[in-house]
């Protein structure tokens, strides 16, 4: 019998995940470990062996570890609704000729969802995961807090979850150290563990070609969209594209085009199958409209506005921003110019190291 009670662990192989469950089954929870398979790279007709969260290999190390503590493991398949949701999104967003975020996506509507209906299921009281985060909470609402190591902290494409999915996860990484982790389950026992590579592409295209995986998903794609014109910001024709699905907004290197000088894709309109190009100076935007938002730290933004550090990618370090109400959006006015803003990308919004919340980069005003 458990000194605390049960609690649902999300274990995809890796170091991170498998250190979670330790630590928690030696604070006496009973662990029930859950490996989800999202998705089946062999589909996809993808060239490379899979990899990752999803391959065999990984559910492997994942079941070993459980079966070494002592505990109950299970694979659960979501990969019809990982798929219908995620990945039509990602394909759909970018022949809107916007840039899709799928973890944020996968987050936010897949992943803690079954994993809560699971927890529901099992009788645990609550989930944990090995990302790098700490949550907090203030006047009754959760939030997450950057994680001590801040090359690891993962509360960028976390800004999606609400506060019943909050209130009812762990995080025990976000205290520690990547190197303190490591050295966590090399003192444990788990030398291979410990040395055991990360992976940072997007599960289901672990080639990193995503203009291949959108070929291979449309069939005939390239006869749709091929031919199509770069134009300048002045609309003046430069040359011809591959097709505007295959470029993205900040994008300098791959663009097939030879123009005298370094020229950046500014906009893409993929209702003429246009890609706009400019100077670097010409991707420099002072404010945004944010859609699909999530709140956490607080309920509202007041209509007085307020002040926040935005993020509008993953390595961004942040500009200051006011932030206002729009309707059921929101107005971001930087502070500093920035450049590079991608439409469907992510905007969160911080104060200090708290997480107020996120939203989906729309276009401009």
């Amino acid at each position: 019998m458990s000194r605390h009670g049960k609690a649902l662990v999300a274990m995809s192989g890796g170091i991170d995940s498998t250190i979670t469950a330790v630590l928690l089954h030696e604070e006496g929870w009973e662990v029930v470990g859950v490996t989800m398979k999202t998705w089946d790279y062999a589909t996809s007709g993808g060239s490379k062996k899979e990899t990752g969260c999803c391959s065999l290999d990984s559910i492997n190390d994942a079941r070993q570890v459980a079966v070494k503590l002592g505990f109950h493991h299970f694979i659960v398949d979501i990969r019809d609704e990982f798929g219908d949701y995620v990945i039509d999104n990602f394909v759909d967003e970018y022949m809107a000729g916007r840039t899709p975020n799928p973890c944020v996506l996968c987050n936010t509507h897949i992943k803690w969802n079954s994993l809560l209906r699971r927890a529901d299921m099992l009788d645990c009281q609550f989930i944990a995961t090995g990302h790098y985060g700490i949550i907090n909470e203030l006047n009754g609402r959760k939030f997450i807090t950057r994680a001590r190591d801040e090359q690891k902290d993962q509360s960028y494409v976390l800004w999606g979850l609400s506060q019943e999915c909050l209130n009812r996860t762990r995080m025990p990484l976000g205290v520690f150290t990547k190197q303190e982790v490591r050295q966590m389950a090399a003192e444990r026992g788990w030398d291979e563990l410990s040395k055991k590579a990360e992976s940072y592409e997007i599960c289901f295209v672990p080639d990193n070609d995503y203009r291949g995986f959108l070929r291979r998903r449309i069939e005939g794609l390239d006869d749709q969209v091929r031919g199509g014109h770069f134009v300048d910001t002045a609309g003046k024709i430069l040359g011809k594209h591959e097709g505007y699905p295959f470029y993205t907004v900040g994008q300098r290197k791959g663009l097939g085009i030879a123009l005298g000088e370094p020229m950046f894709v500014t906009e893409i309109r993929p209702d003429t199958n246009t890609v706009v190009l400019g100077r670097e100076e010409e991707l420099i935007r002072n404010q945004r409209s944010v859609g699909k938002i999530n709140l956490m730290k607080y309920a509202s933004v007041p209509e007085s506005g307020l002040e926040a550090v935005t993020k509008v990618r993953y390595r961004d370090p942040g500009t200051f921003a006011t932030l206002l109400p729009l309707g059921s959006d929101i107005r971001v006015e930087f502070h500093a110019n920035v450049k590079g803003i991608a439409p469907g990308q992510s905007a969160v919004f911080y104060e200090g190291d708290d997480l107020i919340g996120g939203g989906i980069i729309q276009g401009s005003f």
